[in-house]
């Protein structure tokens, strides 16, 4: 059976070449909460485009804290730059591990 897939490209949401704002992840983030629950992965496109931590944060670090960190299975980041993967993996192992405590007693 194949995975729906729902792809984002995120230069549509940046000024010049930046995605930064958490007000400008935070609906996006609305938009791929949706998509997951009708079960589709989604993909993020980062051609072209950096990011900020905050936005990452709001958009991945919130998904993580809400859904636990097996969501990063149905999570695919694409066309990344180094900074942006670096950014990614520590906003990911953070919220990961702020999960992990928050629901262990």
């Amino acid at each position: 059976m194949n995975t729906m897939r729902s792809n984002i490209s995120l230069n549509q949401y940046a000024r010049g070449h930046l995605v930064g704002a958490r007000a400008t992840a935070s609906p996006l983030r609305e938009e791929v909460e949706i998509a997951l629950a009708q079960g589709f992965e989604v993909a993020f496109d980062f051609s072209g485009v950096e990011a900020t931590q905050s936005f990452i944060d709001e958009l991945v670090g919130v998904l993580i804290l809400r859904h636990g960190p097996d969501i990063l299975g149905r999570l695919i980041f694409k066309s990344c730059s180094e900074d942006v993967q670096a950014i990614i993996e520590f906003v990911a192992t953070d919220r990961c591990d702020q999960y992990i405590k928050s629901h262990s007693h």
